[in-house]
């Protein structure tokens, strides 16, 4: 793998967060009923980095969980057909509230369907909304976010990495040439 392009840092981050934040108050008109729910594994601190602006902007703290997908990363290796299920227990409740998934990176849209399917099992929510950090196209189902940090146009032939201090110890985002 060769470094191709650093688009985002620390800082471009924040502000990306921010104003994500901002528009999931503004589309939701508050913060009533809405709950966070992280696709694991970057994407549940994305959904408590959010909650922390949320509460900042709103004062209010919401409910955050997580469901855990185990991706057969196919923007990394075929090793699967589909995402599995790990973990049942989301953390919260989702019946009759407005579930906003979060994750890291939007492509092929496989993990966004196994964490809907899984969010759905828990109760029927008022609706689902999705939240990602950069969606790079090359989408191979009907799925689209409702709020995006970044569109990167990409070739198949890359990768987006994004690290997380979280996990990684520092915030980045990076094309990779496969």
């Amino acid at each position: 793998m060769q470094l191709k392009s650093h688009l985002m840092d620390e800082i471009a981050i924040q502000r990306t967060l921010t104003r994500v934040s901002h528009e999931i108050i503004e589309k939701n008109k508050g913060v009533d009923d809405i709950v966070l729910i992280g696709i694991r594994r970057r994407g549940y601190p994305l959904c408590c980095r959010i909650s922390e602006l949320i509460e900042k902007i709103e004062g209010v703290k919401l409910p955050t969980g997580a469901v855990d997908i185990t991706l057969y990363r196919d923007d990394l290796t075929a090793i699967g057909e589909q995402p599995i299920l790990k973990n049942e227990d989301l953390g919260v409740e989702v019946r009759e509230k407005k579930v906003i998934l979060i994750d890291d990176v939007l492509y092929t849209g496989r993990t966004a369907r196994a964490a809907l399917d899984a969010v759905i099992r828990h109760g029927r929510p008022k609706m689902i909304q999705l939240a990602v950090l950069v969606d790079r196209g090359h989408r191979e189902l009907p799925i689209r976010a409702d709020f995006v940090g970044k569109n990167i146009p990409t070739a198949r032939e890359e990768m987006v990495s994004v690290e997380l201090k979280e996990i990684d110890g520092t915030d980045s985002v990076k094309i990779y040439s496969l």
